[in-house]
């Protein structure tokens, strides 16, 4: 199913990704962990992706065995990076020919090590080219793409980020799916912003817990630099060790999630890192048992 037409059933939806393990046992430890949340119904999961090689290959195989192994609608991520033209089609046809039609087009980040952003000369340079070539060429397919609530980080000016993001919705993508955040007035005025701009498509939140020290740091450092309000972070600096600071984030997600649904957001999108219990979690303190109970 089409995530575009799930978005026009349900009044939130609630979707969950993953990532492609690099070892048998992670694949195996993985179907383990969707098996656990299948039972949440969620509105559809997404898989990322990798540029080039065996991490691509990954995803790919990823994608196609949710789609046969479980009955959830599957999205998956495709970038620019270290890709042409003729790349990006060769990998849209072989979903296409599994039957997987729904794409989260992304201009990617460069592979670690590599510096920064280098648009290959036979590829795309923005998402927007990118969301606007499956549009022509694949126009069953169904699109969504990346919005930043804290800004892009390589962003200087924040009236033309939203341009920008516009650029990709006047391409033909059908949703947003947000960074994560911590403190949802980010994205009740992203939101607003993207409204003022024209930009009517659903805007769907992106949920990550905290569950250890190191995962805060590392938030704060990775691309998305999620930006930790300070109750948070004193909360967690003082919590005695790291399943403390698990409780912390599941709390503090809790109550992100809570609040959203009840100011109706159109969806929430949990970034589960590979394993279920924090999105378990979640549900039970909300006191319900899967997703059809929070709308």
């Amino acid at each position: 199913m089409l995530v575009r037409d799930i978005l026009k059933e349900k009044k939130t939806t609630f979707s969950f990704e993953f990532f492609p393990p690099k070892t048998p046992d992670g694949w195996d430890r993985l179907f383990l962990t969707i098996s656990d949340l299948i039972p949440l119904k969620p509105s559809w999961v997404s898989v990322t992706y990798g540029a080039g090689g065996s991490t691509r290959e990954n995803t790919h195989n990823l994608v196609v065995r949710i789609r046969k192994e479980t009955n959830l609608a599957v999205v998956t991520h495709l970038t620019c990076v270290e890709a042409s033209r003729e790349d990006i089609t060769a990998v849209i046809r072989r979903y296409d020919d599994e039957g997987i039609h729904n794409i989260l087009a992304l201009r990617g980040d460069p592979p670690s090590g590599c510096g920064p952003w280098k648009t290959d000369p036979r590829g795309f340079a923005y998402a927007s080219e990118l969301v606007a070539f499956i549009k022509k060429n694949f126009p069953h397919m169904c699109v969504g793409g990346a919005g930043f609530p804290e800004g892009h980080p390589e962003s200087r000016n924040r009236i033309q980020e939203i341009d920008n993001l516009k650029a990709k919705i006047d391409a033909g993508a059908d949703y947003i799916i947000t960074q994560l955040f911590f403190d949802n007035r980010d994205y009740y005025d992203f939101c607003e912003r993207c409204e003022l701009a024209g930009i009517r498509v659903p805007i769907i939140a992106g949920i990550m817990p905290i569950v250890s020290r190191s995962s805060m740091f590392r938030m704060a450092d990775l691309a998305a630099r999620a930006r930790i309000p300070a109750p948070l972070m004193r909360s967690v600096l003082r919590a005695e060790n790291d399943k403390a600071v698990e409780r912390v984030g599941i709390h503090w997600a809790t109550e992100q999630v809570r609040d959203l649904i009840h100011n109706h957001a159109r969806g929430i999108h949990f970034y589960t890192l590979n394993t279920a219990n924090a999105t378990l979690k979640i549900y039970e303190s909300l006191g319900v048992t899967d997703s059809s109970q929070l709308t």
